[in-house]
């Protein structure tokens, strides 16, 4: 899954995001002129051949203030035989197996409620369904008055269709027009852009639609919610305007074409004190309209985030978790007679020992793990994560890396955290959700994760969640800070997270891939010495997951994130503009302190 940071690849033009949001702007003007999606359109009879600019979807630069508020449920009818698919990638033949289950919506009947111009869905986050294929995720849209609709108001609200069990995200957007007196246009939709390595499809289609008007009755909250959201985010800017604040950067470094494919870039940014220059954001059909809630999924950036962060910040009340037995806290494990010596720490280390190859990703790639991913029952993911692969090393000794180990690592902290916290108490809820993102003012996508779908609802731990791009971006910063803290309050056990971000030369972790990579608490480390011209080893930790997923944690308080699903994963460029903008050599660091 975590393919090495420097392969080669061809020298290609640099991306110029700014210039790609520009020409949206221009694009979303000319459409609110002559839209395909006019009044008439949606309040007509007409179908879709295709898929539509983005454009269509997008407020233009000229959107007046809406004349209507709208308050109450939007009920989609027909979803389930109505839509079009068109299919890119179909690694697992999904297309072929079931065509109408994944070209066609989950049912849609949610509360929503407007503040200004903001359109706010009643519930965030991951939306569980009966859908066999799809789970919603609704985020904040846009409502406002165009001439040409007369007293109709317009909508457009983003949304991600996240595939069942696993972490794959699709985003869309549907707009539709309504008015004071509870009458509403039909609803079109359209999925043009996914990070899906395995998967990727456009979807679209009209749907009949009723607009029940009435008082949402937790208005206030969801308002005042969204607000302390929005205040939270990092400022942003587009990531051209890094040349205007650091005379000399050159921002075509970062996201570029050389490192990863355009075609396969979701998203990607730099943080340099305290400002976001963000990037990327495209899909199929043009600029995505609402960068700031797309929908992005963490895939192994999970080991790092909810295993390592949550496991650093349990120690502080336990110090002596990273030695606890994972046979004391798993009892499938205990049965299996091997594990009486692997620690917690083995686990996030993944150095448990057990193992069928050591050569990197054999275990990982199996078509046995393909069957852990796939098992929707807590039993059958523990039961393999304790028994499928057998005692070859002695814990602590050998890195191997196996998801199912962070899994079983998650089952493990799960028992620890109900034999010592309370019964009734939850890791993810309480420890990383509750007292982690939640103080940080991190986004709702990031509030839940994905869990097995039985009573055990165990956390995933290894992937599953969902972010924002400021979750990561802050999260970044934050995790640049020496003893991160909030209201001088430190949040993790120090000496871990100095072995996790490399500050420890005694305790560096797992020799990982090769001896240029490794491997700590959940944190990947790689030697970047040789690209950009260290005369020692310089170590950038990093977080990576499945896809061509990647965020650099750099040793001069900048980060570097992307988001793909190329299976590209490159960025000694971004490394070294980091560099040269803001020297990290080791050298350089101890005689300028």
């Amino acid at each position: 899954m975590n393919a090495g940071a420097f392969r080669g690849g061809a020298l290609l033009a640099a991306l110029l995001p700014l210039g790609a949001l520009a020409d949206g702007g221009a694009l979303a003007a000319r459409a609110a002129e002559s839209r395909v999606l006019d009044r008439a359109w949606l309040t007509g009879s007409g179908d879709l051949a295709a898929p539509l600019p983005m454009a269509e979807f997008t407020p233009p630069a000229g959107a007046l203030p809406p004349r209507h508020a709208f308050e109450g449920r939007l009920v989609l009818e027909r979803e389930a035989t109505l839509g079009a698919m068109h299919v890119l990638r179909d690694d697992y033949a999904t297309a072929q197996r079931a065509p109408q289950i994944l070209q066609h919506l989950p049912p849609f009947d949610f509360a929503f409620v407007t503040h200004g111009d903001v359109l706010i869905p009643a519930r965030r986050g991951l939306i569980g369904n009966r859908h066999p294929q799809w789970e919603y995720v609704l985020e904040p849209g846009r409502i406002w008055q165009e001439s040409a609709d007369g007293d109709y108001a317009r909508a457009a609200l983003p949304f991600a269709l996240v595939e069942r069990n696993a972490n794959c995200v699709h985003n869309g957007v549907l707009s539709f027009l309504f008015d004071g007196e509870g009458q509403v246009s039909r609803v079109a939709y359209q999925v043009s852009s996914e990070t899906c390595a395995y998967l990727k499809i456009d979807l679209w289609g009209v749907l009949p639609a009723r607009y029940r008007p009435g008082r949402v009755p937790n208005r206030d909250a969801l308002v005042a919610a969204y607000d302390r959201e929005v205040a939270a985010r990092l400022p942003v800017r587009p990531i051209a305007a890094l040349a205007i604040d650091h005379p000399g950067a050159d921002p075509a470094q970062f996201g570029h074409a050389a490192e990863v494919s355009p075609a396969n870039m979701t998203a990607f940014g730099f943080i340099i004190d305290g400002v976001h220059y963000a990037g990327g954001c495209d899909t199929r059909q043009g600029p995505y309209p609402f960068c700031d809630v797309l929908t992005l999924p963490s895939y192994s950036l999970a080991k790092s985030l909810a295993a390592g962060l949550g496991s650093m910040h349990l120690a502080l009340r336990f110090p002596s978790l990273f030695e606890a037995r994972i046979a004391d806290y798993v009892p499938e494990c205990r049965r299996a007679g091997h594990w009486q010596d692997v620690s917690f720490g083995n686990l996030l280390d993944m150095a448990s020992g057990h193992y069928d190859s050591a050569v990197y990703d054999e275990d990982e790639a199996s078509a046995a793990m393909l069957d852990f991913f796939q098992a929707e029952d807590h039993m059958a993911k523990i039961c393999f994560a304790c028994s499928h692969f057998p005692r070859r090393a002695a814990p602590g000794t050998r890195w191997v890396y196996h998801t199912s180990d962070t899994y079983l690592l998650g089952t493990a902290l799960q028992a620890f955290v109900r034999r010592h916290l309370g019964k009734d108490r939850d890791f993810y809820t309480d420890v990383v959700a509750g007292s982690l993102w939640a103080p940080l003012g991190l986004s709702p996508v990031l509030q839940s994760t994905r869990r097995t779908r039985d009573l055990a609802a165990q956390p995933f731990t290894g992937w599953g969640l969902l972010l924002h791009r400021d979750d990561i971006a802050r999260i970044g910063r934050l995790l640049g800070d020496r003893r991160p803290a909030i209201g001088g309050a430190p949040l993790f056990d120090a000496a871990a997270l100095d072995q996790a971000l490399q500050r420890d030369p005694a305790h560096p972790g797992l020799e990982a891939i090769d001896a240029s990579f490794r491997y700590a608490h959940g944190f990947w480390a790689h030697d970047v010495s040789p690209y950009i011209g260290c005369a020692t080893p310089t170590w950038v930790p990093y977080m990576a997951g499945f896809g061509g997923i990647t965020v650099l944690l750099l040793p001069n308080d900048t980060v570097y994130y992307y988001f793909s699903d190329g299976g590209e994963f490159r960025w000694s460029r971004a490394a070294s503009e980091a560099n040269r903008i803001r020297p990290y050599c080791a050298a350089d660091r101890k005689a300028n302190p």
